[in-house]
């Protein structure tokens, strides 16, 4: 299923009873975001808000609705990406790949970005879209980004952010386009600052426009069909079009429209569009603080100058926003998705491995548990070197591997067998490797260590030789007749 803007996708919301209007003005500054952090950590994420009058620091009324929490739980997801669960789409995703048995993860990447076009995902060009029923030039004065309802988040942020932005590049040789989720903190009403990290494609993409001299365009898409927003989020590697994802998962192509002010192509069902150049020659601006999904402050520091030459939008646009913290959050669903979606790729270069989760508390990247049929020593290791060099998953802080029978969404189950298995000495290693740039733990930014842990049962060529011990567990009939007994005392009979 594919929606035609923000605006029809919260009409779904609304029809299946996972919308809450917020009819009473509440403040950009804080109080929104207050409001959708305690809703995100309601019993299985609460519901997606719509606040219908928000209103500036200073009072002042926008014209433009805010939707927050809207990927907020799994049904709400897998809603988003218009499917009863997120598996439908895992599951699509294994047979692309599965015509051919790929030789390493590189070749399964291609299998995928190949049937990706096979499914007739590529974009399409349109001459005209709804996302530019409304023009405001840089040229003609105005209120610019004052017009749209940006959210400040925590107390000490260094100003409004944009937290759900689709940001657009181009690769100024080959003509490839990328869209990473960067954060953008408002710096006026025609500027603000572009958070892209140096790992990042649109961080490379600079590199290459400062090499050539030349101002990059850049194009920022908010809202439109919420499947572009988190195909922007997830985890794909270079060369595979992030649009492209989006139109498979959407199953319709995603239509382009030419940008009014810079030579780059935008989604035509956005609800805005803020089109400009970044001078990759030019002094990069103080960014931040910001309170991330790490749960603290990342710092002040420097990045590239977003100056805005124009924005569009719809008539009847929505302002989509998220809150990063302390999780659970809105974050953590849209990882648990991307997980899922991509997980019949890994397994094909990763035939041992049976499941893997992200829990809440390693937000994203600190922690991984994983689960193997172990057939030899050493291969939960082998396995946790492999995921290390699987694109995003080299961030990851801490793996922990565990047996198959293991349900690694089972937080509390996973850290039985951590204690129970794992002889520390033995069972732990330690790496080197990059860190996201977000991570304030490493003493030297961007890189630290990484530890595995393998909580499985070990085998004699591990150095294991007392015989593993068997697990005590009563009889299935045994078990049977308990429920019985237990569900009639329960029912007073």
């Amino acid at each position: 299923m594919a929606y035609e803007s923000t605006r029809g996708w919260v009409e779904q919301l609304d029809r299946a009873g996972e919308l809450l209007r917020i009819r009473e003005p509440a403040r950009t500054n804080l109080e929104i975001a207050a409001a959708a952090d305690q809703e995100s950590k309601s019993a299985g994420g609460g519901k997606a808000l719509l606040f219908e009058k928000p209103v500036g620091p200073d009072g002042q009324e926008y014209g433009f609705p805010v939707l927050i929490n809207g990927y907020g739980s799994a049904k709400r997801m897998a809603m988003a990406l218009g499917r009863e669960t997120v598996e439908e789409i895992g599951e699509e995703v294994g047979a692309l790949v599965k015509a051919k048995p790929p030789a390493g993860l590189a070749q399964a990447w291609d299998l995928l970005k190949r049937g990706l076009e096979l499914r007739h995902a590529r974009p399409v060009s349109t001459r005209s879209g709804s996302c530019q029923e409304v023009v405001h030039r840089v040229n003609e004065g105005g209120k610019g980004l004052g017009e749209i309802p940006v959210l400040k988040t925590w107390p000490k942020d260094g100003g409004p952010f944009l937290t759900l932005p689709q940001v657009i590049t181009e690769d100024p040789e080959t003509k490839e386009r990328n869209v990473g989720m960067y954060r953008m903190q408002v710096l006026g009403s025609w500027e603000a600052a572009l958070h892209w990290q140096l790992h990042k494609v649109g961080a490379r993409h600079g590199k290459k426009y400062r090499e050539m001299g030349q101002p990059m365009p850049v194009a920022v898409a908010l809202g439109g069909d919420p499947a572009n927003a988190f195909a922007a989020t997830a985890p794909l590697p270079d060369g595979i079009d992030e649009y492209m994802f989006a139109g498979f998962v959407r199953k319709k192509s995603v239509a382009f429209v030419p940008a009014v002010s810079q030579p780059i192509r935008v989604p035509a069902d956005a609800d805005f569009v803020i089109e400009g150049t970044v001078d990759p020659q030019g002094e990069p601006v103080d960014e931040g603080p910001f309170g991330d999904h790490t749960g603290f402050y990342t710092p002040v520091d420097k990045y590239p100058r977003f100056r805005i030459t124009a924005i569009t939008h719809r008539k009847d646009a929505i302002y989509p926003a998220t809150v990063v913290g302390k999780p659970p959050m809105e974050d953590f669903w849209l990882g648990s998705a991307s997980v899922r979606i991509l997980m019949p790729v890994l397994k094909m270069n990763f035939p041992e491995l049976v499941d893997l989760a992200l829990p809440a508390e390693g937000v994203f990247h600190n922690l991984a548990f994983v689960s193997l049929k172990k057939q030899y020593p050493y291969q939960a290791f082998k396995l946790m070197h492999g995921l290390w060099g699987a694109g995003q998953m080299m961030f990851t802080k801490v793996i922990v591997a565990v047996d198959e029978h293991v349900n690694v969404h089972d937080t509390s189950e996973v850290l039985f067998y951590l204690g129970a298995n794992v002889d520390p000495e033995r069972d732990t290693i330690f790496i080197k490797s990059p860190c996201d740039s977000l991570d304030h733990a490493p003493s030297v930014p961007n890189v630290g260590s990484h530890m595995g842990i393998d909580a499985t049962r070990k085998l004699l060529g591990e150095g294991y030789a007392r015989g593993w011990p068997e697990e005590c567990r009563t009889t299935p009939e045994a078990a049977a007749r308990a429920r019985e007994l237990m569900a009639r005392a329960k029912g007073g009979r």
